[in-house]
C-alpha cells in the first residue's frame, strides 16, 4: 500500500549531512517521514521542487525583536515577518527590550506574546545582571528560554556586567552555555575621546579590535577557571578568530553577514551612520580573518544581529546616532549569494545556520532533514538574481544598508513544523509560531524535579 503525507516535497537538492543530491522529502504531522523516491507516494499537497535547493530551516540566533518597550522599530510579529520572508524558520531573541528580559515574567511574557502570533518558531535569551545573577540556574530552565546572554561591553540599563568577578559569579551559576558579546568595557571608556563627531569612521578606531580580543580571552579564561561553555557573539576581528582556533573545548563563536560583506572604511563613506554596529565594522583584513575562521570551522554559527533603529535615530550625528542595523530578511540572500561567489559551501552554509545552532543551543528535534525531526525547511533557488529593496523589507525601520545590492541566491519557501509559511515573497500560512524545545532545559528540568522528590 502507497504510503500517504500531508506534504511532499518533490525533486530538490536536499542538502543535509551526508551531502546534497535530489530526492523527494514527505512530511506527515509536522515532522519529516521520509527521504528518498517518493513517486509511489500521495500527499494532501505535492510541491514541485526541481530545480531548487531543500535545506535544513535556517536559524537566526541573534536578533532583537525589541517588544515589549520599544515596538515602534520592530515587534514580535514584523520581525517573525521578516524572518520568514527571508527564509529563516527560527530566530532567538535578545533580552534588552523594555523592561529587560531578566526576571522570571519578562520570559514568560514574551512566549505568551509570540505564541500563534510570531510566524515562525522562538526562543528568548534571559539577560543577565548583578541582581538576578543567584537566580540564573532557574531563569535559564524556562519554557522558551535559549541561553544567558550577558553584555561585557557597553549596552543600556543594568545589562552590563564588565568586571571579571560579575562574570565569574554568572558563570559560576549557569549550567548551559552562556553567550557573551564581548568587548572590554575599561578600554572602551578610556578610549571614548578617539570618537570623532559627525565621522563615524572613527567608530571603529574608538572600539578597536584589541577592545574584542583582550575581553574574549579574559571570558575564555573564566571560562576554564569556571569550567563552563561560552558562546562568542559578533567576533568581528582576525586576532579574536586565531585565539579561538585554540580554544574550541570551552568557547564557540559566531559571525554576521555585516562583518563578512561590509568593509571599513568604504561602508562608513558610502552609508555614514547606517553602518555603525556595535562591534563595528572593521576593515578588509579582518574580514578576510573572519573568511579565513569560516573556513576552518573555527566559526559555529551565523546571526543576523537584527538590530532595527528608526531613520531618525540613525540619523543622528556620529556618536549619537544608535548603533545596529536590521539583518534577518536579508541573511539568507547575502550569504547564498557569498556561496555562489565560491566564498563558502552550501554545506558550511548549512552548518552555521542550521546543523551548527542546534549543536550549540542544544535544541531538540531541529536542525536536520531526518525522520522524526521537526520539518523545518528552507527552500531556495541558487541561480536566482534579485536585487534587495526597501519595498521588500518587512521590518518597522523601513531601511536596510543593502539596499540596491544585486544578489545571485533567494529564498523560495519558508515551512514551519510542516506549514507553508511563505513561497516566492508571499505569506501563505495563518501564524503558528511556538517556542522550541532545548535539550538541556528538558534535561535540568528532570534533574530538578527529581530532587525535589528525593
Amino acid at each position: 500500500m502507497a504510503e500517504t503525507y500531508d506534504l511532499i516535497l518533490k525533486g530538490g537538492t536536499v542538502v543535509n549531512q551526508d551531502g546534497e543530491g535530489v530526492r523527494d522529502v514527505g512530511i506527515r504531522a509536522g515532522r519529516f517521514a521520509a527521504i528518498g523516491d517518493l513517486a509511489r507516494a500521495s500527499a494532501g499537497e505535492v510541491i514541485d521542487c526541481r530545480g531548487l535547493h531543500i535545506l535544513p530551516g535556517v536559524m537566526d540566533t541573534h536578533v532583537h525583536f525589541r517588544e515589549p518597550g520599544l515596538t515602534q522599530k520592530e515587534d514580535l510579529e514584523s520581525g517573525s515577518r521578516g524572518a520568514v520572508l527571508g527564509g529563516v524558520t527560527l530566530p532567538f531573541e535578545m533580552p534588552n527590550a523594555l523592561p529587560a528580559t531578566a526576571d522570571a515574567a519578562a520570559p514568560a511574557g514574551k512566549v505568551s506574546r509570540a505564541h500563534h502570533r510570531m510566524h515562525c518558531d522562538f526562543g528568548f535569551y534571559v539577560g543577565a545582571t548583578r541582581e538576578n545573577t543567584k537566580d540564573l540556574a532557574e531563569l535559564e530552565r524556562l519554557p522558551g528560554a535559549c541561553g544567558v546572554k550577558v553584555f561585557a561591553g557597553s549596552s543600556t540599563g543594568s545589562l552590563l556586567i564588565e568586571d571579571d568577578d560579575g562574570i565569574r559569579a554568572v558563570l559560576e551559576k549557569v549550567n548551559r552555555r552562556v553567550s557573551f558579546h564581548s568587548e572590554d568595557e575599561y578600554r572602551l571608556r578610556e578610549r571614548m575621546n578617539l570618537r570623532i563627531d559627525n565621522d563615524p569612521r572613527s567608530h571603529p578606531v574608538w572600539r578597536d579590535a584589541a577592545a574584542a580580543l583582550i575581553c574574549t580571552q579574559r571570558l575564555v579564561r573564566l571560562a576554564r577557571e569556571t569550567g563552563k561553555r561560552i558562546h562568542i557573539l559578533h567576533v568581528t576581528t582576525r586576532d579574536e578568530a586565531e585565539y579561538l582556533a585554540g580554544h574550541k573545548d570551552v568557547a564557540s563563536a559566531e559571525v554576521t553577514p555585516a562583518h563578512v560583506t561590509l568593509a571599513a572604511p568604504d561602508c562608513y563613506e558610502r552609508l555614514g551612520t547606517m553602518a555603525q554596529l556595535n562591534p563595528p565594522v572593521r576593515d578588509a583584513m579582518h574580514q578576510v580573518g573572519l573568511w579565513n575562521a569560516v573556513a576552518q570551522g573555527v566559526i559555529d554559527t551565523c546571526g543576523s544581529d537584527h538590530s532595527p533603529h528608526t531613520r531618525d535615530e540613525k540619523a543622528h550625528p556620529y556618536p549619537k546616532a544608535h548603533s545596529g542595523m536590521p539583518g534577518v530578511q536579508t541573511l539568507v540572500p547575502l550569504m547564498l549569494d557569498h556561496v555562489n561567489a565560491g566564498r563558502l559551501t552550501l554545506q558550511r552554509f548549512v552548518d552555521l545556520t542550521s546543523a551548527g545552532p542546534a549543536r550549540i543551543y542544544g535544541i531538540a528535534g531541529k536542525g536536520r532533514i531526518a525522520v522524526g525531526y521537526d520539518a523545518d525547511v528552507t527552500v531556495v533557488d541558487m541561480k536566482r538574481r534579485e536585487t534587495i529593496t526597501e519595498a521588500w523589507i518587512a521590518s518597522r525601520a523601513g531601511w536596510s544598508p543593502y539596499t540596491g545590492a544585486a544578489v545571485t541566491g533567494w529564498p523560495i519557501g519558508t515551512i514551519v513544523r510542516g506549514h507553508q509559511v511563505m513561497w516566492d515573497g508571499t505569506l501563505v500560512e495563518r501564524s503558528r509560531g511556538e517556542a522550541v524545545r532545548f535539550l538541556e532545559t528538558l534535561t535540568l528540568a528532570r534533574a530538578a524535579q527529581s530532587n525535589s522528590v528525593i
